[in-house]
């Protein structure tokens, strides 16, 4: 396993998107981290945070093809996967794919479709293929999709229900950048398209061989127990409505595998697990009665202060 390969794959990546994104590092390294597992991401924000240009310079940055739907109320499931049409000059008909053939899908404002063409989704979020009028057809490889909603504004939109939550691998706040990073931004913002001069930084192999690799990466007997303590934690605290699924432990795994390549180990650390905990996690758990609307964020924190962190024997 060429553990460099995966440093110098991040660094490579971080360096090239954060010429059009100041100051958020450990975002791009979030993203860079669910691509290389093959997981989808839910970016969900306030307008205005960069989230369509982060995106965008990532794309551009491992060189795969990029697409963006804004999803609106009347967006149709077809619109999304493609339809069949009638070609009357070969008088037969012809499947013309929807804009979910591609590698980077930009699914913008996701909460403002309705359910039925939310659902279209999931198929290919989950199986990497879509169905239409009866035939399956796979989705090019990589794929990946980056969902945007606004927690903050309820009017007009359909909120993800939990089935459709789980299937994303992780879920990031942007955030607000500080004065000295606004400075900055309003600055490059001078230019018309700051992506214009983004190219990409890694190869096809490189893609390929991270995206494989990764699952070599180790874990203890002990520091699998502490994964497997943390997400029991989430399922059997009384504030608890909805715990963490298996598929949420599968993800945390995985996530923490990748996050221990990327940082030049090939064994798992329990600090790799916490490192990823909160952004895997966060959107499995729903709290019940008054604890309800309580940060969720700070509740998985709470959850990893409290459970023991195995002790390496010297």
């Amino acid at each position: 396993m060429d553990i460099d390969l995966f440093v110098r794959f991040k660094s490579k990546i971080i360096e090239n998107v954060s010429r059009v994104i100041v100051g958020k590092d450990e975002v791009i390294e979030l993203v860079t981290v669910a691509f290389i597992c093959g997981g989808h991401i839910l970016l969900e924000d306030v307008p205005g945070l960069g989230k369509t240009l982060l995106v965008k310079a990532f794309a551009k940055t491992i060189g795969c093809d990029f697409k963006r739907i804004q999803f609106t109320p009347d967006l149709l499931p077809s619109d999304l996967t493609g339809i069949n049409f009638y070609n009357q000059k070969t008088g037969d008909f012809q499947f013309r794919p929807g804009p979910i053939f591609t590698n980077i899908l930009l699914a913008d404002e996701i909460n403002r479709a309705t359910p039925r063409t939310q659902s279209a989704l999931l198929e290919a979020m989950q199986e990497q293929q879509v169905t239409v009028d009866g035939v399956t057809r796979k989705l090019p490889e990589p794929f990946m999709v980056l969902a945007t909603q606004n927690p903050i504004e309820s009017y007009g939109t359909f909120p993800l229900p939990e089935a459709q939550l789980d299937r994303f691998f992780m879920r990031i706040k942007i955030g607000y950048p500080t004065r000295r990073e606004e400075i900055e931004i309003v600055n490059r913002n001078k230019r018309v398209d700051l992506t214009e001069g983004i190219e990409s930084v890694v190869s096809t192999d490189e893609i390929k061989y991270v995206r494989g690799a990764y699952n070599d990466v180790k874990i203890s007997e002990e520091v699998m127990d502490y994964l497997l303590d943390i997400i029991e934690k989430t399922r059997n605290m009384d504030m608890v409505q909805l715990g963490v699924s298996p598929r949420g432990t599968i993800s945390l795994f995985k996530a923490s595998q990748a996050y221990a390549a990327i940082n030049g180990r090939d064994y798992i650390i329990p600090e790799d697990i916490k490192r990823m905990a909160p952004y895997v996690l966060n959107h499995r758990v729903i709290l019940k009665g008054l604890t309800k609307d309580r940060n969720i964020y700070s509740f998985i924190n709470s959850v990893l202060e409290t459970v023991r962190v195995p002790v390496e024997e010297v």
